[in-house]
């Protein structure tokens, strides 16, 4: 079987009243646009008839897979799994609870166009509660922002189209799909914001809630040292290696502290201790030189590494708005 252009990623969770509405409303939205697509539903571990539903669909289209999870993990590995398992070259995610409409993607296709990596969805209208979903979902996407210099509008929207090549190098885990963007980031992808059509549930109950603002708090300090870290490993290692200095440079001064005074020798034991911890200190620092060569270059040549400074070529994320 020849790999598709597009792969439509959809976790779901308990989603039985929506599963069958969804793969419909998906697969007509993409035949009017003549897409070569497939359909892959990645059911997390559901407790009702989700997942026998989702199956017995396929029956009746090809292009659409069905994944099974045994037990809930959370959405971020559900859709990883489906990511994973995509062939298409362009993947879109999106949310089964009906709330994302599928008609957004053949537009949000094109905004791809000219070489874009990623296409984030912004529910400009959000038909949810104001306490419980958008408030919370503000304050989060203004700290994302801030925090990881990415100035998306809405990095809760589940809407989003990835290049493949782009999105299967970015580690998903926790609930770090919100965080994708600053995640890729990192390669130095192209994104845009495009608004897009957000509908209110009709059925079924949402799976989030003020609850998810810790956890989603503690996936934006690992982001943020990622991110940080892989963008400039000799600063990390090198304020790593601050301590080490410190402990070396003291134990070094009081070993050497004695020649100045009436016994006249070395103490060898602080020397000793001092000469360790400065050569782990060293040691941190070459690893923080290696690591910035390999990420700068991708390679331990130093010739690559001097033409890249050269051309002071450096590696930067573009983030477009569109529509609004």
């Amino acid at each position: 079987m020849n790999a598709p252009n597009l792969s439509v990623v959809v976790p779901l969770y308990n989603e039985e009243e929506n599963v069958e509405l969804l793969y419909r409303r998906i697969r007509d939205a993409l035949d009017d646009s003549a897409l070569d697509y497939e359909i892959l539903l990645v059911d997390d571990g559901s407790r009702d008839d989700t997942l026998k539903i989702a199956s017995s669909l396929v029956q009746e289209d090809p292009r659409l897979r069905v994944v099974e999870f045994r037990g809930n993990f959370g959405q971020t590995p559900a859709m990883a799994a489906g990511i994973d398992l995509a062939r298409g070259r362009i993947i879109a995610t999106m949310d089964g609870d009906l709330q994302n409409d599928p008609r957004d993607i053949p537009a949000m296709l094109g905004e791809m166009d000219d070489g874009t990596q990623l296409v984030v969805g912004w529910r400009k209208n959000r038909q949810d509660k104001l306490i419980s979903r958008k408030l919370p979902s503000w304050i989060a996407n203004w700290l994302i922002g801030k925090i990881t210099g990415v100035p998306i509008k809405d990095n809760g929207c589940s809407l989003k189209l990835y290049r493949a090549d782009v999105i299967k190098r970015v580690p998903l885990y926790a609930e770090m799909h919100r965080f994708i963007p600053a995640m890729a980031s990192i390669t130095g992808a192209r994104v845009k914001e495009v608004a897009v059509t957000h509908h209110a549930r009709q059925f079924g109950e949402s799976k989030y809630g003020l609850s998810r603002i810790y956890k989603v708090l503690l996936d934006l300090l690992s982001v943020k040292t990622i991110v940080g870290f892989a963008q400039r490993p000799l600063l990390w290692f090198g304020i790593l290696s601050a301590p080490f200095l410190l402990v070396s440079v003291v134990a070094i001064v009081a070993a050497i502290m004695p020649v100045f005074a009436s016994s006249g020798t070395v103490n060898l034991p602080y020397a000793g201790v001092g000469v360790l911890f400065g050569s782990l200190a060293m040691f941190l620092v070459m690893s923080g030189a290696v690591a910035e060569l390999v990420y700068v270059t991708g390679t331990l040549d130093l010739s690559s590494y001097a033409k890249l400074l050269a051309t002071e070529s450096d590696s930067c994320i573009e983030v477009e708005k569109v529509g609004g």
